[in-house]
């Protein structure tokens, strides 16, 4: 019997059913865990024992590494983590991907479970029509439980018979005996299989399966195991190529570590190995090397117990490789001033994580948004034209960016919007359309100002000592607006009380007010030039409607502008 295309192409099919299992599942995971996930970020410290924890629980959930990994440099690139509390979570991630060698070894080889795959579908699949989204999500990963094992067992059949199929191994019989190269070459194999199905864990079944058939021996299998922790590290780096410098720090961070477990490793390679095998013969009467079936487990206990010891000796070096990665992925300063930072990773499986990260962009957003206040207060003083055209140019140019942002943020908002959100979570994604739309004004009104002062420069009065004094109080009090309004922005939102943004906003209204008064009574007294009133009642005119934008944002904050009349019924 030849191995031909169409087993090639069953090959890659039962991996692929394996994998969408897994997929469903994970993602299942993740939206019944969704609410909580803010809540396990929260309680995670630089402690990197509490973040080996919680890499190791996340995994263990999931099912999948990569998923962690991606996860974590997703919550580096919302800034919910910083980069040594994210390789401890990785470090984490790396023990708990073995739960998945555990399950497959134990459950996968010597319990049937596919034989009652399918009446667990049947009690799954029911779930799927709740009209609630936490029963759906548990429907799901009942189902991609099912599916897994279903895939699992159609890898089994798809992988080819040795001993009726023998010509399969004739290209791998020339490399079996070639020491160090035989295992290196094997460490590529696992590698490169990772990389081309994005998962360590469906390497790791198929390796499990291929091992268990007696398609490869002990320790090359052993070899591909250390292959997959090097390839899973791609599927992060993968991830972080549209991430900001935090993201593919942690990336990098997650490549060192894997590579050094996998130096170490070859240097105790036949040690390790000759010790599991004692093991096994001793309290198990099977030598992995001479019975396939006994493959699973020994594979199993190795790549546990490689994880364990590989982070047991770097846990204590987590500042060092973060100093490492920050010198070795140096950033490009001001070019990455200028972009989304937070937000540029795909949308995650959880709705909640993506407002998470859309609210530190939105705070990054209002700090940038800020900035034209400065700038609108130095086009006041300044007399130079040279200075003058400098400023217009870097008005226009951020007014530019705000409306880009708007947009690209409320892009990314809609999208979020088609998943499963909870009451809260909606209520919490139209504030966030509002505040965006309110600092995108506010840009606006900034180069509004800009334009009023350039008008005036036509003209050769300039503002008196007391309208630009006044006017520089007016600044004060935005920007002290905008102080409130940013510490709003970078607090959890169901904290957030509007009585301090309240009394800036009644400020500012004061002043502007107190000034419509005397200008009016100098107006009348012939004291100002006439381009120069204009224009000066322009500006202020134009700051008590950006205090009005600065309010709403707050508001938009304890999603009090978002609310209609059927969250109050709910409420």
């Amino acid at each position: 019997m030849k191995f031909d295309f169409f087993d090639v192409l069953t090959l890659v099919g039962s991996l692929g059913f394996f994998i969408y299992g897994m997929k469903v599942m994970s993602e299942g995971i993740q939206k019944v865990a969704g609410g909580k996930m803010r809540q396990i970020l929260k309680a995670m410290t630089s402690n990197r024992f509490m973040g080996v924890l919680t890499g190791f629980l996340l995994t263990s959930l999931v099912q999948s590494s990569s998923a962690t990994t991606v996860m974590v440099v997703s919550f580096v690139n919302a800034g919910l983590l910083s980069l040594v509390e994210s390789i401890g979570v990785i470090m984490g991630a790396n023990i708990g991907t073995t739960i998945t060698a555990w399950i497959i070894s134990i459950v996968g080889f010597k319990v049937k479970i596919a034989a009652v795959a399918l009446p667990i579908i049947a009690f799954g699949f029911p779930l799927l029509f709740s009209s609630k989204n936490r029963w759906k999500s548990w429907g799901e990963v009942i189902i991609g439980f099912a599916l897994l094992f279903m895939g699992l067992e159609a890898l089994k059949g798809a992988v080819p018979d040795l001993k009726s199929n023998p010509q399969v191994l004739e290209f791998l019989s020339r490399y079996t005996d070639a020491g160090i190269l035989s295992t290196l070459l094997f460490i590529a194999i696992g590698t490169v299989l990772t990389v081309v199905v994005q998962s360590s864990s469906a390497s790791m079944a198929l390796t499990l399966v291929m091992a268990n058939q007696g398609w490869i021996s002990f320790d090359l299998a052993a070899a591909m195991v250390l292959g997959e922790n090097i390839g899973t590290t791609i599927t992060a780096n993968i991830a972080a190529l549209v991430g900001n410098i935090h993201a593919k720090r942690a990336a990098r961070a997650h490549f060192i570590f894997n590579i050094f477990g996998v130096v170490w490793m070859l240097l105790a390679f036949p040690l390790f190995l000759n010790g599991i095998d004692a093991y096994m013969t001793k309290y198990h009467n099977v030598s992995p090397f001479d019975t396939p079936e006994a493959v699973p487990v020994s594979l199993s206990i190795f790549h546990t117990t490689f994880n364990i010891i590989n982070v047991l000796l770097l846990i204590w070096f987590v500042k060092h490789i973060s100093n490492f990665v920050v010198k070795f992925v140096t950033s490009r300063g001001e070019d990455e001033e200028f972009r989304l930072e937070y937000i540029s990773t795909p949308i995650m499986s959880t709705p909640e994580i993506s407002l998470e990260e859309a609210g530190k962009e939105i705070a990054k957003f209002a700090e940038l948004t800020s900035r034209m206040s400065g700038f609108v207060q130095a086009l006041i003083v300044k007399k130079k034209v040279k200075a003058r055209v400098k400023l217009m140019k870097r008005i226009k140019k951020y007014e530019e960016i705000t409306d880009r942002v708007e947009l690209e943020i409320a892009d990314y908002l809609s999208k979020v919007s088609t998943s499963n959100l909870s009451s809260e979570s909606s209520l919490r994604l139209r504030g966030m359309l509002s505040i965006i739309n309110d600092l995108e004004r506010i840009g606006d009104l900034f180069f509004q100002m800009s334009l009023a002062i350039e008008r005036k420069n036509e003209s050769d009065a300039w503002f008196s000592d007391r309208q630009v004094k006044n006017l520089q109080e007016m600044f004060e009090l935005i920007d002290e607006a905008f102080t409130v309004m940013m510490d709003n922005l970078n607090m959890d939102y169901d904290q957030v009380s509007l009585n301090e943004a309240v009394e800036q906003e009644a400020a500012i209204n004061k002043k502007r007010d107190r000034l419509r008064k005397k200008h009016l009574k100098n107006i009348e007294k012939g004291d100002y030039d006439i381009m120069s009133g204009i224009v000066y009642s322009d500006l202020y005119n134009l700051l008590e409607r950006v205090g009005d934008h600065i309010i709403n944002v707050s508001e938009a904050v304890t999603g009090e502008l978002a609310k209609d009349e059927e969250d109050m019924v709910n409420a």
